[in-house]
């Protein structure tokens, strides 16, 4: 009898225990992405340069997968695939090129923290979907929070390189538009925006419409397998992977929510790793995004 009683606790307490490392794991890579993307060019790589190890390492460990996944764009629609591919190459050039106009705070800040806003607003011009009154609070709040990182700006974080931060935002809400349309598993988004985007970024260093490092041989060996290391096989695997299972063991509402904490532990990580302080604008803009972020997820939804 106590056995059988103990048995659903403890299945409970595994379950959690899984999630929230699992958790743990989804903030601490998207802070890594934010803070190696921010850094780059003290590592002496180029942009085309991370983009090529950013999006070849996943294709070298899922090559198995791409003609499973070549059979499977059959049944994908046109403009849902079209959409689902700006996750690769576009959003990293937005993203890297933001980054190295502001700061690791509001760029791991302002693009996931500005999803649900341009999420909604999408929906609203396409379906007229209602909103919920604590979610109406919840965006309100992230706007507030983005006018208070461009108005209350320091250091050196750059009014345009804010917009092209939203401007990274606006194009993942598209992809998370395009990607509910798209009739794809999992490895087969990852392998397909893969693929397209190490084409892509060997093509634009190949032209030289972007400077390369990493094809000239003048790269050291250190700095690659890092960067390919945190952003190929951390960024482009494991946060996927450990986001699914803290969705599967803790709920996609919980999860969504203390996501929004890879912010606060980016900025945070920043002040001795790049020298960059909390500044005021910074830290209120932090205070209303991540909260405008997690309430919006914790809302019930119409």
């Amino acid at each position: 009898m106590t056995t059988f009683a103990l048995a659903p606790r403890l299945a409970l307490s595994r379950r959690t225990v899984v999630g929230t490392a699992a958790l743990a794991g989804v903030i601490a890579l998207w802070s890594a992405f934010a803070l190696s993307t921010r850094a780059l060019e003290a590592t002496g790589l180029t942009t085309a340069d991370a983009a090529i190890l950013r999006f070849a390492v996943p294709v070298v460990l899922l090559a198995p997968w791409i003609p499973r996944t070549l059979r499977s764009l059959r049944g994908a629609g046109a403009g849902a695939l079209a959409l689902v591919l700006l996750a690769g190459i576009p959003h990293f050039l937005l993203f890297a090129w933001g980054a190295q106009l502001t700061s690791a705070g509001l760029t791991g800040l302002l693009v996931p923290g500005t999803v649900p806003l341009f999420v909604t607003l999408l929906l609203f011009l396409r379906h007229r979907t209602r909103v919920s009154p604590r979610r109406l609070l919840a965006l309100t709040a992230i706007v507030v929070g983005v006018a208070a990182s461009a108005i209350l700006r320091g250091g050196s974080a750059d009014l345009g390189g804010i917009a092209i931060l939203l401007a990274a935002g606006l194009v993942w809400a598209l992809y998370t538009l395009g990607l509910a349309s798209a009739r794809l598993d999992l490895v087969s988004v990852i392998v397909v925006i893969s693929v397209t985007s190490t084409l892509a970024a060997v093509a634009l260093a190949l032209t030289g419409a972007m400077p390369s490092h990493l094809l000239d041989g003048t790269v050291p060996w250190s700095q690659i397998g890092t960067y390919a290391l945190v952003q190929g096989v951390g960024t482009g695997l494991l946060s996927t992977a450990c986001y699914v299972v803290a969705v599967q063991n803790l709920g996609g509402s919980l999860a969504s929510s203390a996501g929004a904490l890879s912010p606060v532990l980016t900025a945070v990580v920043a002040v001795p790793l790049l020298g960059e302080p909390i500044t005021a604008g910074l830290a209120v803009a932090l205070a209303l995004i991540v909260s405008g972020v997690a309430l919006f997820h914790l809302a019930p939804r119409r």
